[in-house]
């Protein structure tokens, strides 16, 4: 093992317990062992995750956040008594790893409950108000410290929690550690003063506004907090370890306006004095550890870091507030390994949080144990499979109801959550099978079916694997979407795939009757009816090099469009946007913490953007758009055209033969995800 990493495997204590080392699997919605969104039950899918991270050398576990009041079917977590019988059933085989097991417990979500249209519907229709209570009671569920607006939609606003209900929270949180203590759980979290969730909305000024015992002094605001440690130090003994899910600092200007690393702004939450206060009287009240990070759901790139965000981005504040308390500190948020271990060694950090490094790769850390880091499939920071929790203007949560129901899957990897339906499964008739296409499509349907005993041969027409990936993978912030292409590479040299390099197939008659997988991409969309469209530059052309001048138009706000805009901006030049919709990256499947960042960067760098604008020419010197029924002429030295793809596949779709499959865009346009999950699927069924 490098010895940089070393002190990343000494133990550690919290309270009486000893972590054998320094690596935490920190919460994440979907990994639960009582179920997500649905009534509470001991979740195999859960557990099974939950163990194969154990077995795979993590430290200390937390599976996600489990409401003590289930916001599905309004229950109460410690009145199901079986689901603690059947975790104490599966607690001998946790144990065996050698890890220990944390189950965090949250208060809930308050005015950050992620709204979708059809909560909305629910809400606002009074029959359907009442109709669905039992089901979701929206009217409890987004009950804040005070009237606030909810995060994602004005359609629900958020009313005060009564004493009374604080009080049943309470009780609620002492009876189920007391319970999971029974079942040989080895401690608790309480989530947490941290992203806005309910019980952080106390501690926040621009959201507790009462006059009550919860409200208004330092003692008030931190009073539910304090009261549910307390209670589970009563119920569960005083040697019962209790970690809090911790924000060091909110990050927060206003209501859904979070503040960008390195911005001056006036902070509207938690800031860094009262943070060491706080931290120290939480410590003080009975919390044994603070898991920290930084952010609200009105900063949500913080908690949830994106590839934009840097590396480590929350560590400079943990480290400060470590400081001033006497308990263990762990970081989380975009954790290099190699850094970590040297903060451990210097006293800075006690821990080290990793979440969707697992979902990636739930052997990542046994990898990194045994020198074999560059078998390490990366995490990208898309958020697509985990967390794909979209918002732009006008629009609520816009995610499948699959993809709420179901977090916590992975883009990178189908198998994720879902081996149910993702498996390897040995073919007992080995045939070879035809690939075009040398993409992400193409290399995972050939590891899959080589894995599964087919022979794939792979047909590429340029002279390198990656296709479109090459230039998706350009900009200089995506050194980890650069990993998983090579990640891929590197498996179809170990896999001793056959490749056949500038090799265009465009009849596949020469195939005969085998099997044959298309993944021939898409082409860009070209906007051949406006004048001089001959003069832009493909978005593609660009990023895979392709100069362009001083001042670049950028025609097309989605996502590429957004992120070539930003990639102008640190390569120093001056970009411009424009989209034809009412809000930048209008699309689904782009988390929220994704998409705000880049808004929130362009308009702190007062970056133009234009939108519901039209481009009607392309000139010598600029572009002519419509706004509002006006032209509007911008001057600029180049314009990159980002308006989308049209799937290319070598057959047609609808008529193909029935030997023929097709993955990847080619197939539809999507994402990474779609491509990844729909080529494993293709490949399982071969």
């Amino acid at each position: 093992m490098n010895q940089k990493l070393e002190p990343l495997f000494t133990p550690w204590n919290i309270g009486n317990v000893e972590i054998k080392n320094r690596i935490v699997l920190t919460s994440m919605g979907g990994t639960d062992l009582f179920g997500w969104m649905e009534k509470n039950h001991f979740d195999k899918a859960g557990a099974d995750f939950i163990l194969e991270v154990a077995k795979n050398n993590a430290g200390l576990v937390l599976p996600g956040c489990q409401p003590v009041y289930n916001p599905m079917f309004g229950q109460w977590l410690h009145k199901n008594k079986k689901m603690y019988r059947d975790l104490a059933e599966w607690m001998p085989k946790f144990h065996e790893t050698g890890a220990k097991l944390f189950v965090q417990l949250t208060a809930g979500f308050g005015r950050s409950f992620t709204v979708s249209p059809m909560m909305e519907t629910l809400y606002t229709n009074p029959v359907l108000r009442v109709l669905s209570k039992p089901v979701m009671d929206l009217d409890k569920i987004t009950a804040s410290a005070s009237p606030s607006p909810n995060r994602w939609s004005d359609k629900i606003p958020s009313r005060a929690l009564t004493v009374e209900e604080i009080h049943e929270f309470v009780h609620a949180f002492g009876e189920t550690a007391r319970l999971l203590k029974e079942a040989g759980v080895d401690g608790v979290e309480v989530h947490a003063v941290h992203e806005g969730y309910l019980l952080d909305q106390f501690t926040l000024d621009y959201v507790n506004k009462r006059d009550d015992e919860y409200g208004g002094s330092f003692e008030n605001k931190y009073r539910f907090a304090v009261e549910i440690v307390r209670q589970i130090k009563k119920t569960c003994g005083k040697d019962f370890p209790v970690s809090l899910r911790y924000s060091v600092i909110s990050k927060t200007k206003d209501f859904r306006k979070g503040a960008l690393p390195g911005e001056d702004y006036k902070e509207v939450g938690r800031d860094f004095e009262e943070s060491k206060r706080a931290a120290k009287y939480l410590q003080d009240a009975g919390y044994d550890m603070l898991n920290c990070d930084n952010g609200t759901y009105d900063a949500w790139y913080w908690a949830h870091p994106p590839i934009y965000m840097p590396e480590n981005c929350n560590l400079e504040d943990v480290k400060n507030l470590k400081q001033y308390v006497d308990i263990p500190v762990v970081c989380a948020g975009r954790m290099d390994p190699e850094v970590a271990a040297e903060s451990i060694a210097k006293g800075e950090i006690d821990g080290a949080g990793f979440a969707r490094r697992f979902l990636a790769d739930t052997q990542w850390v046994t990898k990194l144990m045994n020198d074999k880091e560059e078998d390490i499939r990366p995490c990208i920071l898309c958020h697509s499979g985990c967390f794909n929790m979209c918002h732009y203007k006008g629009v609520p949560n816009d995610q499948e109801l699959s993809d709420s129901l179901h977090l916590a899957r992975c883009a990178v990897n189908a198998e994720t959550m879902q081996k149910e339906k993702h498996y390897i499964e040995k073919t007992s008739s080995p045939k070879k099978v035809i690939i075009i296409g040398g993409g992400i499509g193409g290399m995972e349907t050939a590891r899959v079916l080589k894995l599964r005993g087919h022979e794939p041969v792979i047909y590429e027409k340029t002279d390198r694997l990656g296709g479109t990936f090459i230039a998706a993978s350009a900009e200089s912030y995506k050194g980890k979407l650069r990993e998983l292409l090579a990640w891929y590479i590197r498996k179809m040299e170990e896999m001793e795939i056959e490749i056949h390099f500038n090799a265009e197939v465009k009849d596949l008659s020469s195939f005969g009757n085998s099997p044959i997988v298309v993944a021939t991409g898409s082409t860009a969309r070209v906007l051949r009816n406006v004048p001089g469209h001959e003069k832009m530059i493909e978005a593609c052309e660009f990023l895979t090099g392709k100069e362009v001048g001083e001042t670049v138009a950028v025609i097309g706000g989605g996502l590429t469009g957004s992120e070539i805009a930003y990639e102008l901006a640190l390569l120093g030049k001056k970009p411009i946007i424009v989209e034809m919709k009412d809000d930048l990256v209008s699309q689904k499947g782009v988390c929220l913490a994704n998409s705000s960042y880049l808004r929130e960067w362009f308009e702190l760098h007062k970056i133009p953007v234009y939108l519901e604008t039209s481009l009607k020419e392309v000139t010598d010197n600029g572009i002519v758009c419509v706004k509002e029924g006006k032209e509007i002429e911008i001057s600029c030295d180049s314009i990159i055209s980002s308006a989308g793809y049209i799937p290319a596949p070598i057959v047609d779709a609808k008529n193909k033969p029935s030997n023929v499959e097709l993955v990847g865009d080619c197939n539809g346009i999507g994402n990474l995800r779609t491509v990844i999950w729909r080529a494993y699927e293709v490949a399982m069924n071969i």
